[in-house]
């Protein structure tokens, strides 16, 4: 399970990076801007709306339990 999850933040800072660099080599040398960077950041949406909805459905199934500091 954590080795999924750590997979999948790896995985959106990954495509972060790579609409970085779409958006800095975009536009160069007069040649028109692609769409790439906005599929990219579109992807790193959808990357982090189904990771945030896997882990609720881990702790709904059970799958994942809190271990939070204990109160009182």
């Amino acid at each position: 399970m954590k080795v999924l999850i750590a997979v999948a933040l790896i995985g959106i800072v990954i495509v972060l990076a790579l609409a970085g660099v779409f958006m800095l080599r975009d536009g160069r040398d007069g040649q028109p801007k692609t769409g790439s960077m906005m599929r990219a950041l579109a992807l790193r949406v959808t990357l982090s709306i189904l990771l945030l909805a896997f882990i609720l459905l881990s702790y709904w199934m059970g799958w994942i339990k809190p271990t939070g500091i204990a109160l009182g």
